[in-house]
């Protein structure tokens, strides 16, 4: 059965700003210090395979991604098709909040095919303690750019 988390963050700024830092992954290392690297190896219009890097905390993480855009709807999707989360999908959904600025929100369903992450405690080590953790620091990250 597959696993989700969410994480949402309120961003004073047009949602045009956040989409284009949000889907600007290769200047990702620049702005979010959690980000080691990330390498874009395959790029086909609003498709692109990035291979990117990150920190949790002191633990190294990498894998590889496909990232399919779609600015008028707002949304980048994300299918990974490498690494440890090989088989999980990424949703951001960047919009308009009601209130002002932007809502931005990313979802992750994860259906992993790495036998050791299927089983229950796998699954709540990288929902929470890895998947959780990183999508909370980007959007932090993301809004401070955004916003200064």
């Amino acid at each position: 059965m597959p696993m989700r988390t969410l994480n949402s963050i309120h961003i004073n700024a047009a949602p045009e700003i956040v989409f284009k830092l949000a889907a600007e992954v290769e200047n990702w290392p620049r702005i979010l210090p959690h980000y080691r690297w990330v390498h874009v190896v395959e790029s086909r219009g609003l498709s692109r395979i990035v291979e990117m890097a990150a920190l949790r905390t002191i633990i190294p993480v990498k894998w590889l991604s496909v990232q399919t855009l779609e600015p008028q709807a707002g949304r980048i999707y994300y299918e990974h098709i490498g690494g440890p989360t090989r088989g999980m999908w990424v949703e951001w959904t960047i919009g308009r909040d009601p209130n002002g600025g932007t809502r931005a929100v990313i979802m992750h369903e994860m259906d992993l095919r790495v036998p050791i992450v299927r089983t229950p405690p796998g699954k709540l080590v990288t929902g929470r303690f890895f998947v959780s953790h990183i999508a909370g620091k980007t959007l932090e990250h993301i809004k401070r750019a955004a916003e200064g």
